[in-house]
């Protein structure tokens, strides 16, 4: 085996690893939770409910329907507070 295949080799198991330890911290929490994401790209920011999200994307349950982002596309993420009194029906 070479050294560039050796290096190669342990920067894939670095990511790997890394992955498994600093994995989503806040996205979890945020599930099922009404939120507002912003794009880096601009334009209209998109309200919904996060439905679920792997390590790539965030399905997105939207008035229109679901919407599927790509993490790397997202600048914000903020959560929708709901009035002080607020009870949702169920």
């Amino acid at each position: 085996m070479t050294i560039k295949e050796v290096t190669q080799k342990a920067v894939v198991q670095e990511t790997k690893n890394g992955a498994e330890r600093h994995g989503p911290q806040f996205i979890p929490k945020l599930k099922s939770k009404k939120v507002i994401i912003r794009l880096i790209s601009g334009g209209q920011p998109v309200t919904g409910t996060i439905e679920g999200y792997n390590p790539q994307e965030i399905l997105l349950q939207t008035a229109k329907g679901q919407l599927l982002v790509f993490k790397h596309a997202i600048a914000t993420i903020e959560i929708v507070d709901e009035p002080k009194g607020y009870r949702a029906d169920n």
